[in-house]
């Protein structure tokens, strides 16, 4: 008999950039489990295939909105409707995120810069806070619990040459989880940040294309493969399941043993 607390059923997961790479991953173990799922994405085409693929292979009930999450107004505005479209939300993975080549660190383009740190950062920010919320104001009518997930990066742990504006908005995800964690815990809760290593996404498309990488990287990652958006179901079950109650302010790294190798 499978473990109860796993079921899903009934609950409500939000995910931004949940139309592909990690994100559909994670929703896809979702809604496998029974929950219904929020899709928001800025690809609209993308948007309504992945929504449809889900409802198809499982069965629950998936809707999806267009949303740029560095939008204020548009994170407010697609969350109202969001709750309206699915009576609640029990988690939301604040997934949505960019990357950008700006050069060495001296010569970085302040646009580039800024671009990255309004989609992963203050992205992640309107987003969560928006979810933060809908909880509280569930829990202060007798609806206690929740899960905010922020999806942030090995590269807030370790450094990242070239990539320090990226870096930094990763960085700033884990403090703001466990900040959240500890303040929200009082209405039940919890927060959480995922790192994931070097996974096969459009994001690091470049990096798979090239020899170098697979002949002198890959090879530092003890399961010897890169990660796949699937490897990213299990924890995505796990903190919207009722098994994860009591589990809050931690950092999730999924990424084969790369950092500690």
């Amino acid at each position: 008999m499978a473990y109860k607390a796993f079921d899903l059923t009934g609950k409500v997961a939000l995910v931004t950039g949940g139309n592909r790479g990690i994100g559909l991953g994670m929703a896809r173990a979702m809604a496998e489990a029974g929950a219904n799922i929020a899709i928001w994405g800025t690809n609209e085409a993308r948007n309504a295939e992945a929504a449809a693929a889900l409802s198809a292979e499982t069965g629950v009930k998936t809707q999806a909105w267009q949303v740029n999450v560095a939008d204020e107004a548009g994170v407010e505005a697609a969350f109202n409707e969001t709750v309206d479209a699915f009576g609640r939300v029990d988690s939301v993975f604040a997934n949505a995120g960019i990357g950008k080549l700006a050069g060495t660190f001296a010569h970085m383009d302040t646009q580039a810069y800024r671009d990255v740190l309004a989609v992963n950062l203050d992205g992640v920010f309107f987003t969560l806070r928006a979810a933060a919320r809908h909880m509280i104001a569930r829990a202060e009518a007798g609806d206690a619990g929740g899960s905010l997930v922020g999806v942030a990066s090995l590269a807030a742990i370790e450094g990242a040459a070239r990539n320090q504006h990226y870096a930094a908005t990763k960085g700033a995800v884990v403090s703001m989880m466990k900040g959240i964690a500890v303040e929200h815990a009082k209405y039940g809760v919890r927060a959480n940040a995922i790192l994931p290593g070097w996974i096969a996404t459009d994001m690091t498309e470049g990096a798979q294309d090239s020899a170098a990488f697979t002949d002198k990287v890959i090879p530092r990652v003890p399961a010897r493969r890169w990660g796949e958006p699937e490897d990213f179901g299990g924890v995505a079950v796990y903190l919207t399941s009722n098994a994860s109650a009591y589990h809050s302010g931690d950092l999730f790294v999924i990424d084969g043993g790369y950092s500690i190798f």
